[in-house]
């Protein structure tokens, strides 16, 4: 069982994936409090769920929830509408690992991947769900907007490379030279195959919004690095969609 904030089914707006219908899977709780955040992600007595996938409109169900009663409601939203993945998203999805894998088992019929978004953090977390992920979006945080976390990341990332994983990293007119530089080192240790998303910030609270100079010039740098490294806004942000 597990706190959730709500289950619905869109549209991926970030990433490798962007456009590509999932259904998902919003826990609460973080392990982090990011500067850029815009979700909420506080334990609630109530989960909000979609009545129909894709309608807006929302019913509430008491927390917590349980992995039969998640796996329903995917199995629903799935017989509705032809969906790729199941993100399991938040918050930090992986503080709720076990539910991770219950629902992964319950829903193994329908061949749905799943798609885990994650801060890149919990290393221990992640490897005990390895077998049951398909594909793995793992954050990179800057110090700038975050705090230092690139041991972690570094450890997080040798085991999630053995996925279909890729990595993002938010910027912003905050970011330096230096802490990127330094982020995108990490990640070329680990393998400069691993693909690379650049991510504007979606201006919030303090964070200022990036430049069209300044990505142009931090996408180059990381090209003398890494391979695969593609400049991918939050589109649903741009659709005002969830």
């Amino acid at each position: 069982m597990a706190n959730i904030i709500e289950i619905f089914s869109s549209i991926q707006g970030e990433g490798k994936y962007v456009g590509c219908r999932q259904i998902f899977i919003r826990t609460a709780d973080c392990n982090l409090n990011c500067a850029y955040c815009d979700t909420n992600f506080q334990r609630a007595d109530f989960c909000n769920v979609e009545t129909a996938a894709g309608s807006m409109i929302f019913e509430k169900i008491k927390n917590p929830v349980d992995a039969a009663q998640v796996a329903e409601i995917i199995k629903n939203f799935n017989s509705q509408v032809p969906t790729h993945s199941v993100s399991f998203t938040g918050g930090e999805p992986l503080l709720n690992f076990k539910l991770i894998r219950e629902v992964a088992k319950k829903i193994q019929s329908t061949g749905l991947k799943i798609f885990l978004e994650t801060n890149g953090t919990l290393a221990a977390e992640l490897s005990q769900i390895t077998d049951c992920v398909d594909i793995i979006s793992a954050d990179i945080k800057l110090p700038s907007v975050a705090g230092n976390y690139f041991d972690r990341h570094k450890e997080f990332l040798k085991i999630a490379a053995a996925k279909d994983l890729y990595v993002k990293i938010v910027i912003s007119a905050e970011t330096t030279a230096e802490e990127f530089d330094a982020a995108i080192n990490l990640v070329a240790e680990v393998s400069p195959e691993i693909l690379l998303i650049l991510q504007p910030v979606t201006p919030v609270k303090n964070v200022r919004a990036i430049s069209a100079q300044k990505i142009l010039q931090l996408q180059a740098a990381a090209l003398q690095k890494l391979k695969f490294v593609r400049v991918i806004s939050q589109t649903h942000r741009l659709l005002n969609i969830f």
